[in-house]
């Protein structure tokens, strides 16, 4: 499971037009998250708020993310990506998703690539921490 996963729960039969449900306040079928499920969620949603601390200083408006229903590119802005991990999280699932109209490409990275991004930031700062200081390490991908 990636972010695009847990941040937008794909899954055809939870999609109205493949007979599933999303409308407000019905979750029928729809177990809760475990408790491994909520942690990932947590996690996604820390490291989102780095990403776009670090990010969007350098004009960087989102995430871009495969999806799975249409097997297409979304370019999800920073508030859109935290709403629906907050979604995912509160109710366990999320719902339709619309991607921006005509976005520009290059102003979206993959989560992968921030995830990268965060860690030489980390690492940079890790190295130039005064000698006898050290962090508690810089990593702020998943070890998955």
């Amino acid at each position: 499971m990636d972010a695009w996963d847990d941040a937008f729960g794909a899954s055809s039969d939870r999609d109205p037009e493949f007979g599933g449900d999303l409308g407000p306040g019905d979750h029928s079928g729809q177990p809760p998250l475990t408790i491994e499920e909520r942690a990932g969620v947590l996690d996604d949603l820390a490291e989102l708020e780095v990403f776009r601390t670090l990010l969007e200083p350098t004009g960087v408006k989102g995430i871009v993310v495969d999806c799975p229903d249409c097997e297409e590119e979304h370019h999800v802005d920073w508030a859109l990506m935290q709403a629906n991990l907050r979604q995912l999280l509160d109710e366990g699932q999320t719902g339709r998703h619309e991607p921006p109209f005509d976005p520009d490409p290059d102003d979206y990275v993959s989560w992968d690539y921030a995830s990268g991004y965060a860690d030489g930031v980390a690492a940079l700062a890790e190295r130039e921490e005064p000698t006898g200081r050290h962090g508690t390490g810089g990593r702020h991908a998943r070890e998955d």
